[in-house]
């Protein structure tokens, strides 16, 4: 009885062994959805990454800094809001001085810039700012309104 046995386990993992992979599912495409977010045919577009780095002002007050910083949040929220700002968010401790990142939905570097501005933060040089053409998935525009789900209601 167990030699039956055996060979119909041997011939179960032969099978498996050689049958073959079964095809990835369906990609589900949607092309009013890439025509909206500005998608390529890879699902990629252009944006501005900004990199924010530890500015020449290192001795602000600790009541102006949290009067930047409110303004920075502030500022992260409204370009956000107007669709221009896709993502952004801290570093964690590094050695290169980068304090944070920004990815804009904006055409050009000078565009980019001139919105950074607007940041008390790097109007105060708290940051300076590095900005650079970025290509990358269109997808990263949903990101807000996703984030806008995940986050509580008082933040914590």
């Amino acid at each position: 009885m167990r030699i039956p046995l055996l060979l119909a386990t041997i011939g179960a993992l032969a099978a498996c062994a050689t049958a073959p992979t079964p095809a990835p599912p369906a990609t589900g495409y949607d092309a009013a959805l890439a025509e909206r977010l500005g998608a390529d045919a890879r699902g990629m577009r252009m944006y501005v990454l900004v990199v924010l780095k530890t500015g020449p002002n290192t001795t602000a007050a600790e009541d102006e800094k949290q009067r930047l910083f409110e303004g920075h949040f502030a500022t992260i929220s409204r370009l956000a809001n107007e669709g221009k700002l896709a993502v952004a968010g801290p570093f964690g401790a590094n050695d290169r001085q980068w304090r944070g990142l920004y990815i804009f939905n904006v055409a050009t570097v000078a565009e980019a810039e001139e919105l950074t501005r607007t940041d008390p933060a790097v109007a105060a040089g708290i940051f300076v700012v590095e900005a650079t053409p970025w290509y990358g998935s269109a997808a990263v525009l949903e990101v807000s309104d996703i984030h806008k789900r995940l986050q509580k209601p008082d933040g914590r």
